[in-house]
């Protein structure tokens, strides 16, 4: 089975390794080079030769992430998207491609985690989904460092937050909803991001994704004079600092409450917004090339058999991520 991978950054690269790790025949493309134990390709992904690949695993910044996208879709490709693009997949026409997207841990996992209690309870009164990764401790400058593109960071900060109220859909600025969150221990700020997607159509009452970030994090950046480019060099993932990624999915339905929690550290050099992003993204690729999971159409992870979002979550917790779940 042949997997060609698009973009080597900190996900990436976590990917193409496990992919590569699970026995798969898997192709690298990028444009700056990288070290890899799969087969590398240095240049423009779109400019490859893709017909030998049975599946594409589009990871490419979200800026060209749609870009890419839609021309492997026109070429007919089975295709793992995610590049997490302003615009998304379900834009694209049906066919000749056929796509999973947003496989990551939010959105991803925390679709897959909605869609359990949706199938068990039917119409949700209130979600909530609460996610972060940070540094373990919190410092005298930003208190944070870009586990993934820097400029991605930006654009979750910027971007207008879709989410439900009243059972419909509203858009508010990006930043709203700012409030103090016990996160296991650690007390940190929430505020509301546009990370719910393709959730937004799940009927509920209300919903609402939260990033989750140190306190002081957030009105530093809103009071800042530095640009993209230098806010990236000021949030330079440092590999040495320890880190840790922390979600929250909270769901209230037919007078019940139910909530995930999912926690991790890192582990052996790989950050823990690599790991917890990757690992989904990697048992979606093993869980379609072992079974003919879609046919044709465009897919979010909430359409995932329950069998298979049982084998994700199976899948982190064999790897060492923390994954509990309470009533």
């Amino acid at each position: 089975m042949r997997i060609h991978c698009l973009g080597g950054g900190l996900v990436g690269s976590f990917v193409v390794r496990n992919l590569h790790e699970a026995g798969l025949d898997v192709h690298l493309y990028d444009v700056v080079p990288r070290e890899t134990p799969a087969s590398f390709h240095l240049g423009d992904a779109l400019a490859a030769d893709h017909r030998q690949a049975d599946f594409i695993v589009n990871m490419v910044p979200g800026s060209i992430g749609h870009k890419v996208l839609k021309a492997l879709h026109a070429d007919g490709h089975r295709i793992v998207d995610l590049s997490f693009s302003e615009t998304t997949p379900d834009a694209l026409p049906d066919g000749p491609g056929v796509v999973l997207w947003d496989v990551g841990i939010a959105p991803g996992l925390s679709n897959m985690l909605v869609a359990l209690a949706q199938r068990e309870f039917g119409h949700l009164d209130e979600v909530t989904i609460k996610v972060g990764g940070n540094p373990a401790e919190p410092d005298d400058e930003w208190s944070y460092m870009a586990p993934f593109s820097p400029h991605d960071v930006i654009a979750e900060y910027t971007r207008p937050a879709r989410i439900v109220r009243s059972g419909s859909m509203t858009v508010v600025p990006a930043m709203d909803g700012l409030h103090t969150i016990d996160a296991n221990g650690r007390t940190m700020e929430a505020f509301l991001t546009d990370g719910l997607r393709s959730l937004i159509k799940i009927p509920t009452t209300s919903m609402g994704e939260y990033t989750v970030r140190w306190p002081g994090h957030i009105q530093r950046y809103q009071a800042t004079d530095l640009n993209p480019d230098e806010l990236v060099e000021a949030w330079h993932y440092d590999a040495q600092r320890p880190e840790f990624t922390w979600m929250e999915v909270a769901v209230e339905a037919a007078g019940q409450k139910r909530v995930w929690t999912v926690e991790d550290h890192g582990k052996n050099g790989d950050s823990s917004m690599a790991r917890t992003t990757g690992l989904v993204t990697v048992a979606c690729v093993l869980a379609w090339t072992q079974h003919n999971l879609f046919a044709d159409g465009i897919h979010p992870p909430e359409e995932l058999p329950t069998e298979v979002i049982h084998s994700v979550i199976e899948h982190l917790r064999n790897e060492g991520v923390s994954i509990s779940m309470s009533e």
